[in-house]
């Protein structure tokens, strides 16, 4: 049997390639504006307040640091940062950069609240990854209501709170 494998060197395009640069070519021609659109600069069409610019999109990353969950937590900063590190190195996202501030909910329900309003209040996160245990999040449920914010938290959740939505399995 014979090997008719495409050698590394050369590129051959699949069929379904072709078609979609093909496509992508004549809508360029139909509405030659499309490629060359001016885009107006963020700041005139941002009306969220939200740490969003031209080249970055700030979020926040509050997990415990410090206090009995930093056993736990720390692994999930340190994907967090990793994961950043990655969409960064590839481009970010849509073109921008991803900056992050981190707090540090030290273990304590009611300093997760505190952190999570000054993440969303004063610095404008576009959203927030942390909150690991049920706890924290119910903590800062209400600052995320308060604030319409956006949290992302890494963990299994068990279906049993009615106020916090879910994508994804639960046991629930």
């Amino acid at each position: 049997m014979s090997d008719k494998r495409t050698p590394p060197s050369r590129y051959v395009a699949s069929r379904r390639q072709l078609l979609g640069g093909m496509s992508m070519l004549s809508l360029g021609m139909i509405f030659p504006g499309l490629a060359s659109a001016d885009t107006p600069a963020t700041a005139s069409v941002n009306t969220s307040g939200l740490a969003v610019t031209d080249d970055s999109v700030t979020v926040g990353i509050l997990h415990s640091i410090t206090g009995t969950m930093a056993l736990s937590e720390t692994g999930s900063v340190e994907a967090e940062k990793l994961a950043i590190d990655q969409i960064n190195e590839t481009g970010g996202v849509l073109g921008r950069k991803i900056k992050y501030i981190q707090e540090d909910g030290a273990s304590d329900w009611p300093t997760f609240a505190e952190k999570a309003r000054k993440l969303l209040e004063n610095d404008k996160c576009a959203s927030v990854f942390g909150c690991w245990t049920s706890a924290s999040r119910k903590a800062v449920l209400p600052v995320f209501e308060q604030y319409n914010g956006l949290l992302y938290y890494p963990t299994f959740y068990e279906g049993l709170d009615a106020e916090i939505s879910q994508k994804g399995c639960t046991s629930g």
